[in-house]
């Protein structure tokens, strides 16, 4: 048999048993391809090696190089076949171990999505987190797993600050976080971020409404203790647990309470019933009349002893009771007492030592931080020997002299009064020490807050508000944010430029009524009159307020805008801006505007005027040249006939040139109207092309130019005013025939595309020049192209107006190699009437 490690297995007898032995493939094969040979060379048949001739051992080697070659091939084809099933062997588990992550992948997910809360991964920085979980039923119904990170949107303002920092921590140095969160609509929410697995994880949860916030141990004594705060810590306490009053009436018990008196939870909500009888509620009563525990023992004839602790309120007592206290060392054991079981409750790292620094109550927040065996903690180690233990660690703030610091450090043994000091650790974090009285002599009680992350986010917040006082002092206008108290909260330096009042008597105590003092001071004449009527509308509570501008002139000549804002948060923002410059500047431009309105309109009437006092001469100068060309007068030579021609040429080119000036001014007037019917087009085209001929003077069929005319059949009803449309044709080939060669084609094509009917002029002149096509339908904008004689640039200004008047558009474009086209698109039936823009 064969092994995958590269070698034969063979067996060969030695004695009477089977000894297995291997060698490798290569060597096997060289075998198996030479075994023949040695066979062949072994045989009778070769005994005689003698006898044997050269020739006869020739011609049998190729038989033994065949046959090796035959056992090779045969072996390299069966390695390759288990080769090739050792593969798919291997791609079948591969393929199914992947089925098997995938399922159990979304298994995970299907289990996260069902979880009351959300997860975000950042698997790859560059890419968008994923977000896992049940946003809408976690946060609200109308945020989708893309809101999730726009924290504005569902949290407060100063939590959603909180988290952005925190996050941001967290995504670029990999800080862990955990604390709760205000949301929007009231609810609380817990936000936590990790690493897991080198990648950053946000998870969000709601916070059910019977979660507590975290217990604060109080810094005196138990004395400053109250109801509330005893009534929410003896929750957490497994020990049945009670509140009195001052009149020794219960106020609050515990659960452990109700299940030591077998009391079932649906009668948990009428009167708490008592645990002890008259007369030991009488001992009771007497005990707990200083400050400090008092420890006694009630025989109840129920629940047998009870080691009853009790401890004076600022307005009441309480006490607990333990069960079955075997000896007296547990009754005096301090871990056994209210104080104990209160801080052991607190994230906050917390210890106490008595009177001879000797450390007798810790949490487990305190070892956690510190990083100290608890086994060492409970031999009670003195304060000294902790703090030096710490300090060989590295732990304790870089003090040069270290004795001194300690020393000063140890003094808070006898303290009267709490005392505060800020400890700056190698590791970068800051805590704040609060070293309190204990209840016993001349003991410490030591709570170390954590305000590494307080610290860091008080300073972006100040950095924060740096930058909003600097935009603000950046400003043009005059900012000023009132609270709803009146006072000053928020403002820049131009408040005191624009209202003259010094700059040191504005701050965030600085109410509305001592602003209406100041610019009484700082503008007699209407200072204080101004802001009176200003204030009253910014201090205005009504919830029906709105918003208010307007503009103030004052006394002195300057002109201030203001603008009061009703912002979300009952506040009110004002905005001034000293507009006296900008005003000046209006003004002028306003006056200069209606000048040269009236300078218009006299335009406009002179050219009106000027326009019909020319049509009297000029009717009279085409009326006496028909006459004389007409022969009434006299027949005239060739030569004079030529001149009573040009005569009359140049009359109508200056008729036309006076309808267009006319047509104008009644469309600047507004006073243009259309006469819309229904129209033949052939007709219009006809009455276009023979106004085109009269006015060259000559014969239609002497036309210098060759103007062809084409109408489509089946055109649709054209209802349009006849005379502007036949005005509009007129000018497009008057134009077209102006800048062509004698001879050169002018074609006029009047085809329909869509239900608008389009007249399309083509011709083959020099074309219009590039820098004229964007100007060329602006009015007197005719200039001389190619060495022609220069229009009045009235004519395509016509077109386009008349165009736009029934609703169409026109369009210029050159031809290659050269000349012009012109599309008039106009509707068939809808007319918009009025003058263009």
């Amino acid at each position: 048999m064969i092994r995958f490690g590269g070698e034969f297995v063979f067996y060969s007898f030695k004695g009477q048993d089977m000894v297995p032995g291997t060698f490798p493939i290569s060597k096997g094969v060289a075998r198996f391809a030479s075994a023949p040979a040695a066979l062949m060379l072994t045989s009778p048949a070769f005994a005689q090696v003698n006898e044997l001739s050269s020739s006869q051992l020739l011609s049998t080697t190729p038989y033994a190089i065949a046959v090796g070659a035959v056992l090779f091939g045969t072996a390299a084809t069966f390695l390759s076949l288990m080769q090739q099933r050792k593969s798919q062997r291997v791609a079948a588990e591969a393929r199914e171990q992947l089925t098997d992550l995938s399922a159990e992948l979304d298994e995970k997910e299907n289990i996260l999505n069902g979880m009351s809360e959300i997860t975000v991964i950042w698997r790859d920085p560059s890419a968008a987190p994923s977000v896992v979980g049940p946003v809408r039923q976690v946060i609200e119904n109308f945020v989708t797993n893309d809101m999730v990170l726009d924290f504005d949107r569902w949290l407060t303002a100063q939590s959603a600050i909180e988290v952005k920092f925190k996050l941001a921590d967290l995504l670029a140095q990999g800080t862990e976080f955990e604390f709760g969160a205000n949301g929007s609509a009231e609810q609380r929410f817990r936000v936590c971020g990790k690493l897991v697995a080198g990648s950053p994880v946000l998870r969000i949860a709601r916070r059910i409404a019977e979660e507590e916030t975290p217990y604060v141990l109080p810094s005196a004594s138990k004395s400053q203790l109250d109801i509330e705060t005893c009534s929410q810590l003896f929750e957490k306490l497994n020990h049945p647990a009670w509140v009195r009053d001052v009149r020794g009436k219960l106020v609050k018990v515990n659960q452990a309470y109700f299940e030591l008196l077998g009391v079932p939870e649906e009668n948990r909500e009428g009167e708490v019933p008592e645990l002890f009888d008259d007369a030991a509620l009488l001992r009771l009563r007497e005990v707990a009349t200083s400050e400090g525990p008092h420890s006694v023992t009630e025989h109840h004839q129920q629940f047998g002893t009870l080691d009853v602790t009790k401890f004076k309120l600022a307005n009441g007592t309480a006490g607990y009771a333990v069960q079955g206290l075997a000896s007296n060392e547990e009754k005096n054991d301090p871990r056994a007492s209210f104080l104990t079981a209160a801080i052991n409750e607190l994230r906050t790292p917390v210890a106490v030592f008595d009177g001879s620094a000797q450390l007798t109550h810790y949490n487990k927040s305190f070892a956690d931080f510190w990083d100290l065996d608890t086994k060492w903690l409970d031999t009670h180690p003195n304060e000294k020997a902790i703090l030096d233990r710490l300090r060989t660690e590295g732990q304790l703030p870089l003090e040069p002299d270290y004795k001194k610091w300690r020393s000063t450090h140890l003094s808070s043994y006898g303290l009267k009064k709490k005392r505060e000091d800020m400890w700056h650790l190698p590791s970068g974090q800051v805590l704040n020490v609060i070293a309190s009285p204990a209840p016993n002599a001349r003991g410490v009680i030591y709570v170390y807050h954590n305000v590494t992350e307080k610290l860091a986010l008080e300073s972006r917040y100040n950095a924060l508000i740096h930058v909003q006082d600097e935009t603000l002092n950046a400003l043009r206008e005059a900012v000023a944010v009132f609270g709803t108290d009146g006072r000053l909260k928020l403002h820049n330096t131009q408040l005191s430029g624009v209202w003259k009042i010094p700059l040191n008597e504005l701050n965030k105590q600085t109410h509305i009524s001592d602003i209406v003092e100041l610019c009484g001071k700082s503008l007699p004449e209407d200072g204080r009159d101004i802001w009176v009527d200003l204030k009253s509308f910014i201090i205005d509570i009504s919830p029906e307020r709105s918003n208010k501008t307007g503009r103030i002139a004052r006394a002195d000549g300057r002109l201030i805008d203001y603008a009061i804002v009703r912002l979300p948060d009952g506040q009110t923002l004002v905005t001034f801006v000293d507009v006296t410059e900008n005003a000046a500047y209006e003004r002028v431009l306003k006056e200069r505007n209606e000048a040269l309105e009236t300078a218009d309109k006299l335009k406009d009437a002179f050219v009106q005027n000027v326009s019909y006092e020319f049509r009297s001469p000029l009717t009279n100068i085409i009326g006496f040249a028909d006459l004389l060309t007409s022969g009434e007068a006299g027949e005239l030579n060739e030569k004079q006939k030529s001149y009573a021609n040009y005569i009359r040429s140049s009359s109508a080119t200056l008729g036309l040139l006076i309808d267009n000036i006319l047509d104008l001014t009644t469309i600047d007037a507004g006073i243009a109207e259309l006469n819309a019917e229904v129209l033949d087009v052939h007709k219009l085209v006809e009455k276009a092309a023979a106004g085109v001929v009269a006015t060259l003077q000559v014969a239609q069929s002497d036309v210098p130019i060759n103007l062809s005319i084409n109408v489509a059949n089946n055109l649709p009803t054209f209802v349009a005013d006849g005379a502007r449309i036949v005005q509009v044709l007129y000018n497009l080939l008057s134009n077209a025939v102006r800048f062509s060669e004698p001879g050169a084609k002018v074609s006029l094509d009047v085809v329909e595309r869509a239900g608008r009917i389009l007249f399309i002029v083509e011709d083959e002149g020099e074309g219009i020049p590039e820098d004229m096509i964007s100007s060329i339908f602006d009015r007197f904008e005719g200039r001389a192209v190619a060495g022609r004689q220069r229009g009045a640039g009235l004519g395509l200004s016509i077109v386009k107006t008349f165009a736009h008047m029934h609703g169409g558009t026109v369009a210029i474009e050159r031809r290659e190699p050269k000349g012009t086209r012109v599309i008039v698109n106009m509707p068939a039936e809808q007319i918009a009437q009025g003058a263009a823009e």
